[in-house]
């Protein structure tokens, strides 16, 4: 009967005993953990070294312990884009995630709470699923990134309008003009909008606008 050969991977995790505690755990299923790092920079180099068939990683590292860890995964995915690379984190941080999801067509992707290592049989199984290709994603970060709408989504026709013709550096008179609605019509769409892009309280009206165009360019 044929054998497969070890599956190589790449650990990145500041935690001394989690790190060591996983990689004791990967050597019982025939998983080689060819270089375990604490840092991001360390993550990157280690993988131009070993050539590794997979990379785990944490999110929080050195030296911010922000999300070091997520974006040197990125980083990986745009030199590498068809290298397996999971990440493993306590939490969900959504900022890089949509890029790291997005690379490679979304294969060979995971992105899984630590508390999944419990569930021993189960995660091998993910990591070996992304090694070969497939894409694992706990599902508290699905329900995350599902929640996680374009506020510009809330918008409707007219509101877009007056966004439009707001960000070109229109007032309310002459985007009244150019709609041929009322100003007061205006000053309606334009409450809507600033609610719906959560701008409503706390900022001066001309910055509360200038916020409006940015998210509207962003978008």
């Amino acid at each position: 009967m044929h054998r497969r050969s070890p599956l190589r991977v790449v650990l990145a995790e500041d935690g001394v005993l989690f790190r060591e505690g996983l990689r004791s755990l990967l050597e019982r299923f025939d998983i080689v953990t060819v270089a375990a790092v604490s840092d991001a920079e360390t993550l990157v180099e280690a993988v131009a070294e070993h050539g590794p068939d997979l990379v785990i990683t944490d999110v929080r590292m050195p030296p911010g312990f922000g999300n070091e860890g997520l974006r040197a995964a990125v980083e990986l995915r745009t030199r590498h884009p068809a290298l397996p690379i999971v990440v493993l984190s306590h939490f969900v941080e959504t900022r890089y995630v949509d890029k790291l999801l997005d690379s490679n067509e979304g294969r060979a992707v995971g992105y899984l709470l630590k508390e999944r290592v419990a569930e021993v049989e189960n995660f091998v199984a993910s990591l070996r699923q992304v090694a070969e290709g497939g894409a694992v994603i706990d599902p508290s970060v699905i329900r995350r990134l599902v929640q996680r709408r374009d506020p510009l989504d809330e918008l409707t026709r007219r509101e877009r309008e007056v966004l439009i013709l707001m960000a070109e550096g229109h007032s309310n008179a002459r985007i009244a003009r150019e709609l041929t609605v009322s100003e007061a019509a205006v000053g309606k769409h334009t409450a809507n909008i600033m609610a719906k892009l959560g701008l409503a309280h706390g900022d001066a009206d001309i910055n509360r606008r200038v916020k409006a165009v940015l998210t509207f360019l962003r978008g």
